[in-house]
């Protein structure tokens, strides 16, 4: 691997001393960071041999971390967005029911695409709404595909929740075949994901057990007054043991969705609950005073992403290390971690009648360091520091909406966006080089891309809703909901 010196920049580095290094360098050798510094001092210092690019104009940062983000979802963009009762009721049996593998490593190409133009280098995936585990094949497909555009990718597979048994459809030839799987089967799925895909070809790829909530007998979507989330049930404990297990027998973290009502739940089950410094949740909107406590006491981290009421402020004062997630990106919202940024910000402070709330030093941190950390990589990503994974994004600031050169942190967070990368680099490699990707032929990306998806939407039924009319009207009347045709 060709050693790299990246000079003349601004190198906003989130290092332990959160230094701003004007007219800086970072220096690349064999996939990690060697050296950062002043430009001047690495260029008298570096071999002549060395490859060097010119980043005059240009902020060197952190490669962004989106700790929560879907696999399938980039191919079925703003079916069913109108409703999030019809998103539901579209997205889930369309994925169990409709997808092939085919259709998954297309998905990934484009969602990988979508994530490394908008500098984020390691994003979580989520396979599906509901995490579907019964085909190792589909998490193999989409990591291929990661792997093709060089990000790194942590896939996220486990048990789908209840009720059980959960009905999939396999498609071979252009024929379904329809089948029931259970909680056992659903979760050999995983470990098999686990055992093939996990540190696929190298270190780009990460899985995580990810069973879709924490408390299966709750409403999964929503939060839970505590008149309804009174008890665990059988189901909830096994599956909190059933997942334990797994994920010590594979050496592996946890990651899954929780909502208010279910960390209080949880705790109780002292032995095996889905909480702890190996555990990251998402969404948490509607959790009380005593769940921010449990969550800091047993080191839980969170990934908050723009759209839910979420205590943030609670839980940063309180210690808990919560990332900002792009939660991306369907039903209508994009990979672009910078707008998810400022989102976050500005309902944060809206709901709290403070302007002080989340400043732009600790957005970037909640989507560089903070984030890595949330997902047990912040020891290797998130910052430039030497000896770190060689994860940069480079942008351009030399654009109207970004002068003046000044106030690097506030011109990044809070006027910048994914289409301001430039040049994206991962584990020491050029993925993206003038927002040109190397080694993929994004045109035809996409073109494949939009043919998968019109493949799902036939399959699934939903063809007529490409035509839907109702964003003529301020006003909408849902007379007739949204099925998928299930084979």
């Amino acid at each position: 691997m060709t050693a790299t010196l990246l000079h003349g920049a601004t190198v906003v580095t989130v290092d332990r001393e959160r230094r701003i290094i004007d007219d800086g360098a970072v220096l690349i050798d064999g996939g990690l960071i060697s050296a950062v510094g002043a430009g001047h001092a690495l260029l008298a210092v570096t071999d002549p041999s060395v490859r060097r690019i010119d980043c005059r104009g240009k902020l060197v940062i952190p490669g962004l971390v989106d700790a929560h983000g879907h696999a399938g979802h980039s191919l079925i963009k703003t079916l069913g967005c109108d409703s999030p009762t019809f998103w539901m009721r579209t997205v889930t049996p369309a994925y169990f029911h409709a997808t092939t593998p085919e259709y998954w490593y297309h998905d990934g190409l484009v969602s990988a695409l979508e994530r490394v133009r908008a500098g984020v280098t390691c994003g979580v995936s989520v396979m599906g709404s509901r995490p579907r585990s019964d085909d190792p094949e589909i998490s193999l497909a989409h990591a291929r595909a990661y792997r093709e555009v060089g990000l790194r990718d942590v896939v996220c597979v486990g048990p789908a929740g209840l009720p059980l048994p959960h009905a999939v459809t396999q498609w071979s030839g252009g024929v379904p075949r329809r089948r029931e799987v259970g909680f056992d089967e659903l979760l050999s799925g995983a470990e098999s994901v686990i055992e093939t895909v996990n540190g696929y070809e190298g270190d780009l790829t990460s899985v995580f057990l990810t069973p879709f909530t924490i408390v299966p007998s709750v409403d999964p979507s929503h939060p839970s007054r505590p008149d309804v989330a009174t008890h665990l049930t059988d189901d909830d404990r096994y599956q909190a043991r059933r997942v334990r297990e797994a994920a010590e027998r594979w050496g592996v973290r946890i990651h899954s969705d929780a909502f208010g009502g279910m960390v209080r739940l949880a705790a109780k089950d002292r032995e095996h609950a889905l909480l702890g410094p190996d555990v990251h949740l998402q969404h948490c909107t509607g959790l009380s005073a005593e769940e921010v406590a449990i969550l800091a006491e047993t080191g839980t981290s969170v990934g908050h992403a723009p759209g839910g009421r979420a205590p943030v402020p609670q839980m940063l004062q309180a210690g808990i290390t919560v990332a900002i997630t792009t939660d991306g990106s369907s039903p209508r919202r994009p990979f672009d971690l910078l707008q998810a940024a400022r989102a976050a910000q500005a309902a944060n402070q809206l709901l709290a009648d403070d302007p002080y709330l989340l400043p732009p030093g600790r957005l970037l941190e909640m989507i560089t360091i903070d984030a890595a950390a949330v997902l047990g990589m912040a020891d290797v990503l998130g910052s430039i520091e030497v000896g770190k994974r060689a994860d940069l994004a480079i942008l351009d600031m030399r654009k109207p909406h970004l002068v003046p050169n000044w106030m690097p942190v506030h011109r990044l967070v809070y006027e910048a966006t994914g289409a301001d990368v430039h040049t994206v680099i991962v584990g020491g490699t050029v993925v993206m080089e003038d927002r040109v990707v190397c080694g993929v032929d994004e045109a035809a990306a996409l073109d494949e891309g939009d043919r998968h998806a019109r493949l799902l939407v036939e399959r699934a039924g939903l063809a007529h809703h490409l035509t839907d009319p109702g964003w003529r009207s301020n006003r909408r009347e849902f007379d007739e909901p949204i099925e998928v045709t299930v084979p």
